[in-house]
């Protein structure tokens, strides 16, 4: 009587290497390629400032670029003037 070994079978990795490349491609397109893209509107909303431009800060202050430092943007608000970081503006506003 010849007795048969019962061999398993090795589990396969592609289903899991495929698993992770899904989930990196989704992660790239959901969360690094839209904060890039923010990032660069960011970057020329800063470069494109200009004195006497109307602008609104992310805190919702309103006020006119009067002076342009490299470290950062002086508004004129109703009552004086605020030194804020060049990121803290978060658009121009048009004037009607």
């Amino acid at each position: 009587m010849i007795l048969a070994q019962a061999t398993e079978a090795q589990p396969s990795s592609i289903p899991t290497i495929v698993l992770f490349l899904f989930l990196g491609v989704v992660f790239y397109l959901m969360i690094i390629r839209p904060q890039r893209s923010r990032v660069k509107k960011q970057q020329v909303l800063s470069d494109s400032l200009e004195i006497g431009d109307p602008v609104q800060t992310v805190g919702g202050i309103f006020g006119t670029v009067r002076r342009i430092d490299e470290d950062g943007v002086v508004l004129d608000v109703e009552n004086g003037s605020l030194k804020f970081s060049r990121r803290a503006i978060a658009s121009k506003v048009n004037q009607d």
